[in-house]
This record gives C-alpha cells, structure tokens and sequence, in this order.
C-alpha cells in the first residue's frame, strides 16, 4: 500500500463513514455489517465518474486515494486483527467439550465445502475445474459477525454461539491454507499425476496448517510469561499488538499459515496469559482489541463499495444464482452430515447452524486478491460472484435470522418474564410523565391548581406500577437478574468516571487513583455477583449449602433448565450421563442450595422440563429376525433427587 495523503484521509473518511453507520443502525436497530454493506455499495456508486452526490473534495479524494491491494496487506493488516480478537476471547473451557465437532467443521468439513462448490461451480458455470476449486475454496469460510451480536442481544443459548463462533474462527486458518493450495494447483504448481498431486496437497496442508500452529503457540506461550512479569496495563496491551502481528509475519517468514498462527498465539495468550493480568489490563486489552476488530471489520465491509462493479453483478447474474445455490447446498450436506454424529446438537440448533453459516470478512478479502494471484481474466468475474454470494448472505441469512430463531422459538421467555417487562415498562412510562409534569411546574408553565389535582393522583399511579413490577421480581428473583447486572455494571463506570475527574482536579494522587480503578475494574470483569440474590440475602448473608439436588434431563432441555437455575442465583455443576431404557445420553445437574431454595429450584426444573412422545424403532419379540417396529414412547421431564448435607465448609 503507497501511503500519501490522500491514502491517509482515504481512511480517516472510512473510520468516520464507520462511525455513522454504527450510529444508524443501533437507531434503526440493523446488523452492522448488513448498514456497511449497503454504505459500501452507496459509495461505489457514488465515486463513479460523473456522479455528484458528494462534494467534489469527497469524491476527489475516493479518486485521487492510490491503495494498491496486495494480499499480504489484507491478510496481514485486515485480517489478523479480527482472527486475533476473536482467538484472544474464546474461552477453552467451554471450547472444549465441543472441540472434536468443531474441528470436524473446521478441517473436514471446509474440505468438503470447497469440494462441493468447486464441482457444482464447474459444472453449472463453464468455469475450468481449477478456477471452481479457488472459488469453492474462498467462499468455503464463514463469519457470523451480525448473526453472533443478534445472539447475544436476544439471548440464544450460549452454547449455540460458540459452535457458530468457534466454527468461524477455526476455519478461516483452513480455508486460506486450502485456498492457497488451490491457486497453486489453478497455476500448474502440482504434478499433472492425480495421485501425485493429491499426496502433494495433503503433505503442503499438514505443513502449512501443523507450522502455523506450532509458531502461534510457541509465541502465545512466550509472550504469556513475559506479560505475566509486567504489570503496566499499557506495555502488556502494546505486547499483545506485537505478539498478533509478529505471530503472522514469523509464520509466513518459515512459509507456513499465519492466521493459524494469529489464531494458536490468541488462544494461548487469552487463556494463559490473561490469568496472570490485572482487571485494568485485561479490560484495556479486550476494549483496544474491540476497536481494532471495529475498524478492520469497517475497513474491509466498506471497501467492497469501490470493488463492486453493479454493472458486472447484473452482468454475471446466473453463475452467481448457481453459486448461491452451491454454497446453500454444501453448507446443508455439511451441517446435516456431520451434526448427525453429535447426537446431543437439536435439529433446531442445526438449522441455525446451516442458515447462519454467512460470509464475510475473509472471503472478500480472499476475492480481493483473485485479479492478482489469476490475472484480471478470470480472477474479475470470480470475485465479482464472490462479492454477489457474501452479499446474498449478510443481506438475506443475515435479516431473516432472528424470525428464524423466533419460529424455532430458541429463545423461550416465559410468561413471568413477559408479564415483568409489560409491568415495568408501564411504570418507567408512568414515572417519565409524573418526572414532565413535575418541570413544567417547576418551571412555572402550569397553574398550581392543576399541579395539585395532577401531582398526587400521578405518583399513587406511579408507585402502585413500580410496586407491581417489583412483586414479579419479590415472587420470581431470576426474571429480573438481567437488569439487576446491567445495573451493576453501569454504577461501576459512573465510579469510575467520578475517580477519573478526582485525579483530574488533584484530589487523589496517581497512585491511589490506580489502587480503586483497579478494584472498580475487577469488580467488572467478575460475572458471577448476581445482585438480585444479593439483594435478598442483605440481611441475612449468603445461604449455606444444606443440601445437594440432583436432576437428570434430556439433552434438550439441559441449556434452558441451566440458564434458568443461573439466573435464581445457584450455582450448577454438568455432568454428562446415560440411562433409561432407550439407552441414551442425558445430562445430571448437581445445585447445591439452601433448603428454603428446594422448591423454587423443582419448580423451575418443571417449567424448562417438557414431556415430548418420540419415536422409535424397536424388535419384536419372539420373532426369528429382527423386525422393527415404531414404537411411541414418552420422553423428558427431570428426575430430581435430593440429598442432606450434614457439613458445608467454603474452601477459598
């Protein structure tokens, strides 16, 4: 990239375009990444000769501004930061249970994409098999940006969002290294003898891949001691921009994967060395690390408007429908295929999985080299229909996802939960009219007399709502757990901005500033005070464990029924079983709780436990062979035990 002015307020323009379009779409409440794509293409159009929407400056400078992309820029520059962020927040331990699916997903199954899509792609296009093998392999990636935030806004399992988060994160090393691999078999770089070039792409994969990781690791490990020896939020955030970009250029230095590498040092450095950092230093590397991700994401989102050509899209519309049409399809034989195997995953899950397979980031950034790693020939039209299927995905899958996940009703408020948000936000209406009606008087624009016969019928109203909301919450102290952290977390930055301004105006000196904002800070990374259970045992303290609660459940009922106990404030423990007469997996929960806590957590087990009638084959008896029969049969529901404990001892 030549860097001049121009190039520099290039990007300044970017990050501000960013800035606005985040700003809309939280108003209009629109995935990010569907507001940039749509900015981008505004822009494309916008920047052609002739047309003046902007002020010439602007339009100038899109014209003057001399980015020549290369693939190492991208890769190197775009794509690590959001490998990186993404690798440095996973977290291990919930990883890990689900490590072998993931990296069936990851390896075989990006192998199998890429196979798939080429084929179809050749077939169903005229494109040469080489050519459909470098697009099957671009477009083989996903990235679930906007499907993961919507997640999170909306509550879906947790779970549900590692298997889309982990999946993204471990195939983008995969799909660069096999889309390497197929633009050195597009250029005649393997032996022409099948078998030969099968053994050499086998052999250059488990080099590339296995040297990555081994790079990553090594490095994530070495920077994890010495982040463990510094205690200064500013050189440990400053060693993790290092370790990121050093991890890529060392790897590409042995000629190996770096974003393999970016994605081994992050996971290392997130579960090793974050152990050994302050509050104040992990919250400074995950906020600088965020911005990073923000801008990168913007960046490449909004780059897609001046590489779209609108006219070539509608040029080349039937190979991209057929495309789409590839990519839908390998995508479901992937999902379907391999979940099979994982009994635990619900078919509900499974359709979330296969429609939230989007792309993104990578496969454009990938698109983007096409003209120089094929020349413009051929390397033109498959980044346009690359450009045509990311946009099908963010734009269509990327809007239609939450009616999806509403009609699978994935995230199931109850009607307690319903009848405390219609209750609450009639008493947040009820106190902003009386909080009105108090300034206007104040201010002298209505007469006493109103004031009077207005003011006290007004606060009855409002206290008798705010009394009724809060008797959900007396009755049901798990509703409102959501609301009692956003809370928390909110008194917590308004201290801190109060002993900010303290240190500002020479009230407290440096060193005590950093002694509370460090306490503030690890009051914030703590997830686990739940102030609703706080609040009720004010007077009394924490309950002791006076007894253990055993319930086995069935597999599709085990996310909910511990997201329900969590919120009451217990703390579950899961242990993974099989039993009954079908012989099937199950999940136990043990909770250990209070004895005046038995019959809130049964009650909640019965509400997020439902009795279904499956089917099932089974032999009849007496017969010489087996014949199947259908058989309905009765499942789900809680076994529940309940043991005493004579002695609980905390051990810290």
């Amino acid at each position: 990239m030549h860097f001049d002015n121009a190039a520099i307020e290039f990007i300044i323009l970017f990050i501000f375009v960013a800035t606005l379009v985040g700003l809309l779409t939280r108003r209009l409440r629109l995935p990010y990444t569907v507001g940039l794509v749509l900015m981008g293409l505004v822009m494309g159009v916008i920047s052609q000769p002739g047309i003046r929407f902007l002020p010439s400056t602007v339009t100038d400078l899109i014209h003057q501004a001399e980015i020549n992309i290369t693939p190492n820029i991208i890769l190197g520059v775009l794509v690590t930061p959001l490998v990186f962020e993404a690798a440095v927040r996973l977290n291990w331990r919930e990883v890990r249970r689900d490590l072998p699916l993931l990296v069936v997903l990851a390896v075989p199954g990006v192998v199998l994409t890429m196979l798939l899509v080429g084929y179809l792609f050749h077939f169903g296009t005229g494109f040469s098999l080489a050519e459909a093998l470098v697009f099957g392999a671009l477009i083989s990636a996903t990235d679930p940006v906007s499907v993961v935030a919507l997640f999170r806004s909306i509550g879906v399992p947790r779970r549900l969002q590692l298997l889309l988060e982990g999946e993204s994160l471990f195939n983008d090393g995969t799909a660069i290294v096999i889309f390497m691999l197929a633009v050195d078999f597009a250029l005649g770089n393997f032996s022409s003898n099948l078998a030969v070039a099968a053994v050499q792409a086998v052999l250059g994969f488990i080099k590339t891949a296995g040297g990555g990781l081994a790079v990553g690791m090594a490095l994530g490990w070495l920077f994890a001691r010495l982040i463990s020896t510094i205690d200064d939020h500013l050189i440990e955030t400053t060693l993790t921009v290092v370790l990121a970009f050093s991890a890529y250029l060392l790897a590409e230095r042995f000629e190996v994967s770096g974003i393999l590498s970016v994605v081994a040092a992050g996971i290392m450095l997130g579960n090793q060395g974050q152990k050994s950092m302050s509050p104040t230093t992990t919250l400074a590397v995950n906020n600088f690390w965020d911005n990073a991700a923000f801008i990168s994401n913007s960046i490449v989102f909004l780059l897609i408007g001046l590489e779209v050509n609108l006219a070539q899209v509608i040029y080349h519309w039937r190979p991209a429908l057929f495309a789409i049409f590839a990519v839908l399809l390998a995508r479901a034989v992937m999902i379907y295929g391999v979940t099979w195997f994982s009994r635990d995953i619900p078919l509900r899950w499974r359709h979330v999985l296969f429609w939230g397979g989007l792309r993104g980031a990578l496969s454009l950034t990938l698109a983007m080299t096409l003209p120089l790693l094929l020349g413009p020939e051929s390397g033109d039209p498959l980044k346009t229909i690359a450009f045509s299927v990311v946009l099908f995905t963010i734009l269509v899958q990327g809007f239609s996802m939450q009616p999806l996940v509403s009609r699978l009703k994935l995230v199931q408020r109850t009607d307690i939960q319903q009848e405390y948000e219609r209750r609450h936000a009639r008493a947040v209406a009820a106190r902003a009219a009386q909080n009105q009606l108090e300034q206007l008087y104040a201010q002298g624009l209505i007469s006493h007399f109103t004031w009077e016969s207005l003011a006290s019928n007004m606060q009855q109203h409002t206290q008798a709502l705010a009394e009724a909301a809060r008797q959900v919450i007396q009755d049901n102290p798990w509703v409102g757990a959501d609301e009692y952290e956003a809370v928390r977390r909110e008194t917590l930055h308004a201290q801190r901005s109060a002993i900010l301004g303290l240190l500002n105006e020479g009230v407290i000196s440096d060193e005590i500033y950093s002694q509370v904002k460090g306490e503030i800070d690890m009051a914030l990374s703590d997830e686990s005070p739940n102030w609703s259970n706080l609040a009720n045992s004010q007077r009394s303290g924490p309950p002791a464990i006076e007894c253990l609660l055993f319930a086995v459940v069935q597999i599709n009922d085990a996310e909910s029924s511990i997201q329900a106990l969590t919120h009451a404030g217990l703390s579950v423990t899961r242990l993974a079983s099989t039993g009954g007469f079908l012989g099937r997996r199950n999940v136990t929960l043990m909770v250990g709780m209070a004895e005046a806590q038995r019959a809130e957590a049964i009650g909640l087990l019965a509400r997020t436990c439902h009795q279904r009638t499956e089917y099932i084959a089974t032999p009849l008896e007496g017969a010489p062979f087996p014949v199947p029969l259908t058989t309905a049969v009765t499942v789900g529901g809680a076994t529940i035990f309940t043991l005493k404990v004579e002695r609980y001892e905390e051990i810290l």
